[in-house]
Parts: structure tokens; C-alpha cells; sequence
């Protein structure tokens, strides 16, 4: 092959890839906004999470199969149990938390809180791991943070003072899905991601499903068609297509560039949510949202 078509082929390749990263970010974007379409027809969270997983269970049953099928090597007992913990405590956990959460928190304040996780896993490393803080990780981190106080003023300000408590409850679904990224991180090398990731969604989409036969009966047979088609909307668009081109487009252009590219995300959840919610947009709420992508992009990038 010539220089002239390696070339060729490479930026060919870092074009889908930067594509398959946009939408992703598009697609991840727009479930809060999705969620908040839903609560208007005053379908409750946990009823809304159940139909979302069940629309979504074929795929990852797929990414389960096909991750077996191509394996070298059976999972092991003790390797089963701890991605059984981690998908319940990152797809589960943190899902359920985030739906409760957006009951009283802007779809766009709720991006913002959640795009700190790689802040969380950065602390949590510290503390478990023995990762080392530097000057840089502690300046980034102050700066995500006064972010997200400034986000948070502005989301008090236009909606309430329950703005605090649904906040505190997506600081807990980010800081669950960081604690899931860092058991999973070594896991996922071993036994492949994608069969990590089918099995992880597998096992936490029948705690959810359990979730919801112990305390809501038949309602999810009594919702109006307009949830089924957000829930079967958000199954697709926000869920199993974000997760298959995220994973394309990482393998293409790397964590590094993908990571620039995803921090379009937050606003595209605050403009989204401008046109289809009605959601103010300030100044303050602006600048609290470059500061955490500045912050968030900083400690990424180590």
C-alpha cells in the first residue's frame, strides 16, 4: 500500500469515527430530554426505566451472545458474580437514580452533573487505587465543581428549591456509574467489552424489570401510546445506538479525541432541551457548563 492510501484510509477512518463519536454524544444528549417528554404524561420513573431496558433487552441479549461467540475463554465464577455487582450497580443503580433525579432537575443541569464522572473516577482512584492527584487533577476538579454550583444556582433560581435534592440524587447516579467504571475497567480487558456489556445490561435489566413487578403491579399494560413510542425512542436513539457507535467510533480515533468530541453532549442536552422543554438558558448556566467541560476535558486528557 502507498503512503498516499495509507493516508487515505486513515483519515477516512477518523471521519466515521469522529461521526460515530457526534451522534453517540446527539444520541446520549437527548435522553434526559426524552425522560422529561415522558414525566409530562405523568408516567412515573421506575415504569419509564422498565420500558426503556424491556425495549432494549433484545440488543443486549445480542452483544451477550455474540461477545460468548467470540470468546477464547469461559467466564469464570468469580469473574460472573463481580459483572453481575458491577451492571447492577452501573446500569441499575445509577439508571434508577438518574430517572428519580430528573423529577426535579432540568434535562440540562442533569447532563452537566453527569458528565463529572470522570472527576468521580479520578477521586475514586485515589482513594482505592492509590492514583496520585496532581496539581492539574486538583485544578480541574475545583473548576468542574464551581461549574456545577453555578449550574445548580441557576437551575434554583428558575425551578425551586427541590433543585437540591434531585441534584444530590444525580451526584449519586454519576458517582455509582464512576464506581462501575472502575471495577469494570480491568474486567472488560479480560473478557471483552462487548460481552461484558451485554451480560452487565442483561443482569440489570431483570433487577429493574424485578423492581418493578415487586411495587407497581400492571401499570406498565395501562400507558398511553405516546410513552410507548418515547420509551421504544429512547431504546434506540439513546440507549443500544450510542453504546454501538461509542465503542466504533473509540476503536477509530481513540479515548483521547473521543473524549473532545463527547463534550459536545452538555450542550446539546441544554439547546435540546431549549427547543422541545421550553428550558431557560442564562449566562450563568453557560458559564458554569464551560467550566466543566474545561475541567471534565482537562482530567480526561491526563
Amino acid at each position: 500500500m502507498s503512503q498516499n492510501e495509507s493516508s487515505e484510509k486513515y483519515f477516512s477512518a477518523a471521519l466515521v469515527g469522529t461521526l460515530m463519536i457526534f451522534l453517540s454524544a446527539v444520541g446520549f444528549s437527548a435522553k434526559a430530554v426524552i425522560i422529561k417528554l415522558a414525566y409530562q404524561l405523568d408516567v412515573d420513573p421506575i415504569t419509564l426505566l422498565s420500558l426503556r431496558m424491556a425495549f432494549s433487552l433484545p440488543f443486549f441479549v445480542m452483544m451477550a451472545v455474540y461477545g460468548e461467540m467470540c470468546a477464547k475463554e469461559r467466564i469464570s465464577g468469580r469473574d460472573a458474580l463481580n459483572l453481575m455487582v458491577l451492571g447492577l450497580i452501573g446500569y441499575y443503580l445509577s439508571s434508577l437514580m438518574d430517572f428519580e433525579g430528573l423529577q426535579y432537575v432540568s434535562a440540562g443541569l442533569e447532563r452537566l452533573i453527569l458528565f463529572l464522572y470522570p472527576t468521580f473516577v479520578v477521586l475514586l482512584s485515589a482513594a482505592f487505587l492509590g492514583r496520585k492527584i496532581t496539581k492539574r487533577d486538583a485544578i480541574a476538579l475545583v473548576m468542574s465543581y464551581v461549574g456545577v454550583a453555578l449550574a445548580v444556582s441557576h437551575d434554583i433560581a428558575s425551578r425551586g428549591n427541590n433543585t437540591l435534592f434531585g441534584s444530590l440524587v444525580i451526584f449519586g447516579c454519576a458517582v455509582s456509574w464512576a464506581v462501575y467504571l472502575v471495577g469494570a475497567d480491568k474486567m472488560m480487558n479480560r473478557i471483552g467489552a462487548v460481552r461484558f456489556t451485554g451480560y452487565a445490561m442483561v443482569a440489570s435489566t431483570v433487577a429493574v424489570l424485578i423492581h418493578y413487578g415487586a411495587t407497581r403491579g400492571e401499570v406498565i399494560l395501562r400507558q398511553s401510546s405516546e410513552v410507548y413510542k418515547l420509551s421504544l425512542v429512547m431504546a434506540i436513539l439513546s440507549t443500544v445506538l450510542p453504546v454501538l457507535l461509542l465503542s466504533g467510533g473509540l476503536r477509530r480515533i481513540g479515548a483521547s479525541k473521543t473524549a473532545m468530541i463527547s463534550s459536545v453532549g452538555p450542550v446539546f442536552t441544554i439547546f435540546l432541551a431549549y427547543i422541545f422543554l421550553g428550558e431557560k438558558i442564562s449566562a450563568l448556566q453557560l458559564a458554569g457548563t464551560a467550566m466543566i467541560i474545561g475541567g471534565v476535558l482537562s482530567v480526561k486528557n491526563r
